[in-house]
């Protein structure tokens, strides 16, 4: 099992798509390929096909949340850390570059162009565990950077 991080509010978001798939996106989905049927000779029957591999598509993510909220870690907000963990909004410095400030939340929730990094990342990664003050290397794929954290909240 691979444990998955998540928010409150992301676990909720997830329960929520999966509702809307189970119930409303399937009914629509067997109603298709219902009319899809009627139509006869399925070999030669486009819309059958597309239904199909929709259905294949929409069964497939429900089984992917299913194993995300059986497997799912919460994240809890704790106020204070004396080190980076998952759920901590880190604030780093490169050299002489503005600060950046990121969340660190698990891979389901990780929007990196809102702050929101993976644990899993290379950054998230190296991140974990050190605390304020210290000077972090990460290879990324642009090439090796050093940066210091100047906060943990």
């Amino acid at each position: 099992m691979h444990t998955q991080y998540l928010t409150k509010e992301g676990k909720q978001e997830l329960r929520d798509e999966h509702e809307h798939l189970t119930t409303t996106v399937r009914l629509e989905i067997a109603k298709r390929l219902k009319a899809a049927i009627e139509m006869g000779d399925l070999s030669e029957n486009a819309e059958y096909a597309a239904t199909k591999e929709e259905q294949g598509f929409i069964e497939g993510r429900i089984q992917e949340i299913e194993y995300i909220l059986a497997n799912a870690v919460i994240i809890e907000k704790k106020g204070d850390y004396d080190f980076v963990a998952v759920g901590a909004k880190v604030t780093i410095q490169e050299d002489d570059s503005p600060e950046e400030m990121y969340h660190l939340v698990g891979s389901q929730e990780a929007d990196p162009g809102n702050g929101r990094i993976s644990n899993e990342s290379p950054i998230g990664r190296a991140l974990l565990g050190k605390k304020i003050g210290a000077t972090v290397q990460v290879e990324t794929p642009g090439g090796k950077i050093n940066f210091k954290i100047l906060r943990i909240e």
